[in-house]
């Protein structure tokens, strides 16, 4: 492959230009001449130089090796298609894309810490809980240490012939199965998700069911009604966002303004923070 220098400058001038510093976990107050990151951000970021990243931006410095890349498509925040773009306009090929990444960013460790009074979570492509806030440990904190994952979690704890009588309770689960079949379509043969798959097949005709219909992913936002043993009866909005560059979701748990469940979650996040 040729390296097409004008082009990765073009695109790394761009991608710099479109980040806020909050994104990345900076602070958003220093006054800026220009929108998104400085140089020398996103060179920290990376861990390379400042004079290394001008030169590659102006379109005359050396061909970046394949750990530069990787690094700039880090600090960047690159999405799946943005890195291999990157990687193709540098003269290289692409990495593989081996499996589900259960690398936490900073900047989405800064958001759900920044998320007081909305429980949030994240999860990878398999639905393992990656990261929480203090406030969603009052529903993650109910899945087995050494097993959190949400979807194994959703369907063993229905049995294997329990009806789904909520019908968002029941789009939820469908939404959650046609996304783990578009993962395991995008890694092939990995074993966490064969094995997931598997296992859910023999126990959970529920999932079977939901397998069958071979949906892939469109994911929506539902509203859960949830009898907590702790906090008593909540309503809330069930939002699924993906984050691109790593293919994790965050699952964040929206009250509407001024409802009784709302009011639960700002004492509790005056609680946690006290």
């Amino acid at each position: 492959m040729t390296l097409r220098r004008a082009e990765l400058a073009t695109f790394l001038r761009s991608r710099r230009a479109k980040l806020r510093p909050a994104e990345v976990g900076l602070p958003d107050g220093v006054r800026r001449r220009t929108p998104g990151l400085r140089r020398q951000e996103v060179a920290q970021l990376a861990g390379i130089s400042v004079d290394y990243l001008i030169r590659l931006e102006q379109g005359r410095g050396p061909h970046p090796s394949r750990q530069v890349l990787a690094a700039l498509a880090r600090a960047l925040l690159l999405s799946r298609d943005e890195r291999e773009y990157l990687f193709r306009v540098a003269g290289e090929s692409p990495p593989p894309v081996t499996g589900p990444s259960g690398e936490v960013a900073p900047g989405v460790r800064h958001l759900l810490d920044a998320m007081t009074e909305t429980p949030a979570y994240l999860v990878d492509a398999a639905y393992d809980v990656l990261a929480w806030n203090r406030l969603a440990g009052y529903f993650v904190g109910e899945l087995p240490v050494g097993d959190r994952n949400m979807i194994r979690w959703m369907f063993r704890q229905r049995g294997p012939e329990l009806p789904w009588t909520d019908p968002e309770l029941l789009r939820f689960a469908r939404d959650s199965v046609a996304d783990l079949r578009a993962a395991y379509g995008r890694y092939p043969g990995h074993r966490v998700l064969v094995d997931l798959v598997t296992e859910l097949l023999g126990v959970s005709s529920s999932f079977a069911a939901l397998w069958a219909e071979h949906d892939v992913a469109d994911r929506r936002p539902v509203v859960k009604r949830v009898a907590h043993p702790k906090l008593g009866p909540l309503e809330f909005e069930c939002r699924v966002l993906l984050v691109p560059e790593s293919d994790q979701r965050l699952i964040v748990y929206t009250a509407a303004p001024g409802s009784p469940t709302r009011e639960v979650f700002r004492r509790l996040g005056e609680r946690v923070a006290g």
